[in-house]
Formats: C-alpha cells, sequence, structure tokens
C-alpha cells in the first residue's frame, strides 16, 4: 500500500498577521492577499485602443514631385482628457495632432485620439486627476507615437517620431496657471450692486 504524506508547495498560501489584527495572506511570489491586498491603492490598464485616427495628404501627388521645396515645417499639438466611468473605472484620451506646411499649403495632416480605460480601486480622489493627466498619457504615449509614425510612413513621408512628452511638467504649468487665475480672481474687487 502506497502512503503519501500531505505537504504543502511553496506556492501554498501562509497565513499572517498585521499590527491592527487583520489577516492577509502572502504567497511564495510575496504577492498579498486577503484584507491588506484590498486596502491598498490599486491601478491598472484595463484596455486601449484608437477611437479616431486621421490622415489627409491633400496635395499628393505634386508633394512628392522633385520640385518640392525641403523639409516642411511640422506643428504638433498634444491634448489629453479624462472622464469617469463608474466607480472604478476611467477613460483617458490621448489627442495628437500634426500638420506639416510648405509654404502655405498643408503636406499632411494627421490626427489620432488615442485612449485607454483604467482601473482605480482604493485611490485617493486628490491623486485621481494627477493619474489621469499625468501617469495615464505617459502610459498611453508610446503606443501613440507609434501609430502616428505607422500613418505618416504609409502616408508616403519618413516616419514622423515624435519627442517624449514630460506630461508632468505640463500638469504643474495647467496647476500653476490656474492657481493664478483663481488668485487674480480673487484679488479683482467686486462688481457694485446698483
Amino acid at each position: 500500500m502506497n502512503h503519501m504524506a500531505d505537504e504543502k508547495s511553496s506556492a501554498d498560501a501562509v497565513d499572517k498577521s498585521n499590527a491592527d489584527g487583520n489577516s492577509a495572506a502572502a504567497s511564495a511570489d510575496g504577492a498579498v492577499t486577503g484584507a491588506a491586498a484590498t486596502d491598498r491603492p490599486q491601478a491598472g490598464v484595463i484596455a486601449q485602443y484608437t477611437k479616431d485616427l486621421s490622415f489627409e495628404n491633400p496635395n499628393a501627388p505634386g508633394s512628392f514631385q522633385a520640385g518640392a521645396e525641403g523639409q516642411p515645417k511640422i506643428d504638433v499639438n498634444v491634448g489629453v482628457n479624462g472622464r469617469k466611468i463608474n466607480d472604478e473605472t476611467y477613460e483617458v484620451e490621448l489627442k495628437i495632432s500634426a500638420v506639416a506646411k510648405q509654404g502655405d499649403s498643408n503636406t499632411f495632416v494627421v490626427e489620432l485620439v488615442y485612449a485607454g480605460l483604467f482601473g482605480l480601486r482604493n485611490v485617493p480622489e486628490d491623486v485621481i486627476q494627477p493619474f489621469m493627466l499625468v501617469q495615464a498619457p505617459a502610459i498611453l504615449f508610446p503606443f501613440a507615437r507609434r501609430i502616428i509614425a505607422d500613418a505618416t510612413r504609409d502616408g508616403g513621408y519618413p516616419p514622423l517620431l515624435l519627442d517624449p512628452i514630460d506630461f508632468g511638467g505640463l500638469y504643474q504649468q495647467q496647476v500653476a496657471q490656474q492657481q493664478a487665475a483663481a488668485d487674480g480672481d480673487a484679488a479683482a474687487p467686486a462688481p457694485k450692486a446698483n
């Protein structure tokens, strides 16, 4: 007769108790489950997707002919929007437009709205806006950059490789501008009632 001993593998969870008496389980890989894990702030990417992509090549084939003057001047604009979908889900949109001009005419125009769904759990309210305007677009940007590069290359031009963007710096500038505007409104005299 063959007898087998019950042994727990190293991957089985080990019950631990923290200082406030809540129990949590830590697995062999260090992940914490149970009460301690449900209280910790968590953020994750649920999905990433292209919402809108447009490429216009209004002067083709003339823009490809040998007489075209030098490199076009390229103007790039970037915007970020975020909105709450439900209690734990937020959508962040990264809007990028690039217009290439030679003289007074557009060589090409590329516009992209690239979005992501983010799950946020146990995140303090004062951290949600910075997450949506700094961390989330930083996660999305490399993918949007590749889409822009592919679209311009597929349109017959060299790939437009966007420089990295400091979303943290842009957010700080926006907060400073809003604070200055609020300070200016507070310093303005109140209108007199007649």
